[in-house]
């Protein structure tokens, strides 16, 4: 019977540039203290201990690999198991509260309207805390709450281009200051109280027959594939507002085209102050 050796100690550090380092002196150790390296099969032993560890450190990657695609669905699964776990009064509170977190615009929209802004309200627009604003294919109507009561003479609404609203009350105190979806046309553009002066109603005439997706910019867009076509607001009038509005539409239809004849006048004779001017030359 074969007398067995005792096992041998063997001390050596493993240099991370230089793993074939640790090899050699592992080989050389072999080679000192055993005759394994003198054996006509030592190379090919040696090629499947190396094929076999390749093998192993192979399965133990594709393991971890497989675990970290996993880990989105766990948490997923996690999710819905803690959102399940809810009552519906506290499944409520959250998705409102992630809904409050994608609201970022100017106004605010009432509590019982949508909160995302799209779906119109009946009058094919929207309702803030401040106005709300309504529309057909030819014309926005905007109608603001104030105290009862208000004279007309603390209200300013001005029209500075086809493409800007600003409405103020007592001149210091604004309720709307910017611009509009898209131009209107400024000369057939009013405003007038309404309701025993508790209501401001501005009315604008658009530019181009097309839905608006909003009134002021800033504001929540509308699915304009949800309006529904209506009457225009002259219609809703009584006949006596109605004749009162029509001859302030009148009387600003008057002054709109009398600035345009004043500028008009105005580029002519600039025009020719030019002309003799170079005559004069």
């Amino acid at each position: 019977m074969q007398e067995e050796k005792p096992s041998l100690p063997f001390n050596a550090s493993l240099d991370p540039s230089n793993p074939l380092g640790l090899l050699e002196n592992v080989l050389d150790f072999i080679g000192k203290e055993s005759d394994f390296l003198l054996k006509n099969t030592a190379e090919k032993e040696i090629a499947t201990a190396v094929t076999a560890v390749k093998k192993r450190l192979s399965e133990a990657e594709k393991k971890k690999e497989e675990k970290e695609s996993l880990k989105p669905l766990e948490e997923s699964l996690t999710m819905k198991v803690e959102k399940a776990s809810l009552n519906p009064m506290e499944t409520m509170e959250v998705e409102n509260s992630k809904k409050e977190e994608k609201i970022k615009f100017g106004a605010f929209p009432n509590k019982g309207n949508v909160t995302l802004g799209e779906v119109p309200n009946k009058g094919n627009g929207f309702d803030f805390e401040k106005y709300s604003w309504t529309q057909n294919g030819k014309e926005v109507t905007i109608t603001i709450p104030v105290p009862s009561g208000t004279n007309s003479r603390y209200v300013t609404c001005e029209f500075d281009d086809k493409y800007r609203l600003k409405v103020c009350l007592n001149e210091n105190h604004t309720i709307i200051d910017g611009a509009l979806f898209d131009a209107v046309k400024a000369g057939d553009c009013f405003w007038y109280l309404e309701d025993h002066e508790k209501v401001i109603t501005v009315l604008l005439t658009k530019q181009d027959w097309k839905w608006w997706k909003y009134c002021m910019k800033g504001e929540p867009e509308i699915d304009t594939l949800k309006v529904k076509p209506q009457s225009s607001k002259l219609d809703d009038l009584d006949p006596e507002t109605r004749s009162r509005v029509e001859k302030m539409m009148f009387d600003q239809r008057q002054k709109h085209d009398l600035k345009k004849v004043i500028s008009q006048h105005r580029s002519q004779r600039k025009m020719k102050e030019r002309w003799f001017r170079r005559i004069l030359r």
